[in-house]
């Protein structure tokens, strides 16, 4: 237990050391305390001087330690922890009340369920989903209205790959049957902007309950609700569309946490099992659309014929890709350890059918 009295230098020796802090004193001075954590962790290094003819680090290399110093920090930053009643209140000195973001994310507070503890930073957190859910993001998509995201579910913020779903142009095959699935809709913003394009009924599914319930609040809030059906089901709907949809996540490898399950697909599953299912599902003249970056392949993570060989073994041929370049800020920033990869990504969306032998 430590209050005001514990310097920075010794709660960053005991937070290293794996030692949790239950933190007594006041509640701003323990965010400054947490932002003395995160000057200490992210201080820069001294660079070693690399030797003539020493190898360079590859992407993939630098990928693996971005991904290490992230799990090291975010587990160091999580020793400051403060204690909760049943119903998410914080008996500390100048603590906001807190309960209608807890709630969101862990339901709601009951006294019986008795005292509990979670780190300060995961708290900041679902104070921020908490903000993202009440303002919501801009879909210019969607003529500038909002897709309001929850705790857990991935927020639209990269309004390219939005685009090119509401570009392309839709498959003739719509005209017989108009009709789409959207696999892995969570805050049902593909779902949305399908059913504005003028897609006369929409299925769309995902395997999270916390999704299904964004996704419908959205919809409601958008006068979409009646076209658009929710289903909990691991990727596909029975049957078959004219076009079936899938965002799923970009990159094959393991989420530390509950919103990096829309970036982080460990070993390709949701891809490859869209893939597989997908000429399955398809109606006849019917396209799938892939909406994917090629980050993987820039990291070492995925061959480009590794994606190309899935789609060949599952029956599917490309149509068409159509391509647009990444517009968040990451890109443009030369002191990030990814940024190569950043710079050279490009986000796709494949047009897939049916081969004639499948």
């Amino acid at each position: 237990m430590a209050d005001d009295t514990l310097t920075a230098d010794a709660a960053f020796r005991l937070a290293s050391e794996g030692t949790a802090i239950l933190w007594r004193g006041d509640f701003q001075n323990a965010r400054q305390l947490l932002q003395a954590l995160a000057r200490r962790i992210d201080k820069p290094k001294k660079e070693k001087k690399t030797k003539p003819g020493a190898a360079t680090v590859s992407l993939l290399d630098a990928f693996n330690l971005h991904r290490q110093a992230q799990s090291q920090r975010a587990r160091t930053l999580a020793m400051l922890v403060l204690e909760f009643d049943g119903k998410h209140h914080i008996a500390l000195r100048r603590a906001p009340d807190v309960s209608q973001a807890c709630s969101e994310a862990y339901g709601p507070g009951d006294a019986a369920q008795g005292a509990y503890v979670t780190s300060l930073r995961e708290l900041l957190g679902l104070i921020g989903a908490h903000e993202w859910r009440k303002k919501g993001v801009e879909v210019a998509a969607l003529g500038g209205e909002r897709i309001h995201p929850h705790y857990g579910v991935f927020a639209p913020v990269r309004g390219e790959y939005l685009a090119l779903v509401a570009d392309t142009p839709l498959p003739p095959a719509l005209a017989a049957g108009s009709l789409a699935f959207d696999i892995g809709t969570g805050t049902g913003v593909l779902a949305a902007i399908l059913a504005r394009r003028g897609v006369q009924q929409v299925l769309a599914t995902d395997q999270d309950p916390r999704a299904l319930v964004c996704a419908r609040e959205n919809l409601v809030r958008l006068g979409l609700a009646g076209r658009i059906e929710l289903q909990q089901v691991d990727l596909f709907p029975p049957g078959r569309a004219p076009l079936v949809v899938c965002n799923p996540p970009w990159v094959p490898a393991r989420p530390s946490s509950p919103i990096e399950h829309a970036v982080y697909d460990p070993d390709s599953r949701m891809l490859r099992g869209f893939l597989q299912g997908l000429a399955a599902h398809l109606a006849p003249g019917g396209e799938g659309w892939l909406i994917l970056s090629d980050l993987a392949e820039h990291l070492g993570l995925r061959p480009r014929s590794e994606l190309m060989a899935w789609i060949d073994a599952a029956g599917l041929k490309v149509l068409s890709r159509v391509d647009t370049r990444p517009q968040h800020p990451k890109a443009g920033d030369a002191a990030d350890a990814l940024h190569a990869a950043r710079a050279a990504e490009v986000t796709s969306l494949w047009r897939l059918a049916a081969s004639a032998a499948s």
